[in-house]
């Protein structure tokens, strides 16, 4: 059995929805070794081992966009299980949340890493965008599915 199988990760990102205004809150990632290029992606990140998962998703906000939401007001609206990305850490787990309900203003808490925070169109996220967070909010748009795959080779019967 290969190492990357062994090493399974869970990660959270939130889906911060202004349905007054159409918009959500997205971070423009630098380049860094698992992304070749700036991309849009949602705000989130790695959930600490012995951390519940909304809370992860609120301290990931929160750090990432200055955004305050409490774990109660986040409903989970999507899960993809991530074969292997860029990075070569191994699988992980996407858990993403989404809310429209959280206080403060939208902010680059991170600018060592993001190029920009900012609200744009709740239909999809400005190119180039992180395949997963643009299958999360097609995800969260559609109505479901709640589970998908990404990175998987298709295997028979499928």
């Amino acid at each position: 059995m290969s190492t990357s199988v062994m090493n399974s990760r869970n990660m959270v990102c939130v889906i911060v929805h202004d349905k007054r205004a159409g918009t959500i809150a997205a971070v423009h990632y630098a380049a860094r070794n698992w992304s070749p290029q700036p991309a849009w992606t949602l705000p989130g990140g790695k959930a600490e081992p012995g951390e519940a998962l909304d809370e992860a998703a609120a301290r990931e906000l929160k750090e990432e966009t200055g955004l305050l939401v409490d774990p109660a007001d986040l409903a989970l609206v999507h899960v993809i299980h991530v074969e292997q990305v860029r990075d070569q850490a191994g699988q992980f787990v996407l858990f993403t949340f989404a809310t429209d309900a959280w206080t403060g203003e939208l902010t680059n808490t991170e600018p060592d890493k993001h190029l920009a925070a900012q609200w744009v169109a709740a239909d999809r996220l400005p190119d180039p965008a992180f395949p997963t967070s643009t299958h999360a909010l097609a995800a969260y748009r559609n109505g479901g599915p709640s589970f998908s795959r990404y990175g998987w080779l298709v295997t028979a019967g499928q």
